[in-house]
């Protein structure tokens, strides 16, 4: 058999692998503690500013 195919037997097997649902970890949430900050950073012109400096480079 060349790479890649398979036989109905194994069609079967992925089948049969692809349909069962392993329900057996733990789904407890994770709880976080802290903050986010967000920096919004510069103004949309500043940046086109900075943009065009690399570019130019």
């Amino acid at each position: 058999m060349s790479m890649g195919a398979y036989d109905e037997d194994e069609h079967e097997r992925r089948e049969r692998k692809n349909g069962s649902v392993d329900a057996g970890f733990d789904d407890e949430r994770t709880v976080y503690h802290g903050k986010v900050e967000y920096d919004s950073g510069d103004s949309a012109e500043a940046l086109l500013d900075q943009f065009r400096k690399m570019k130019d480079e």
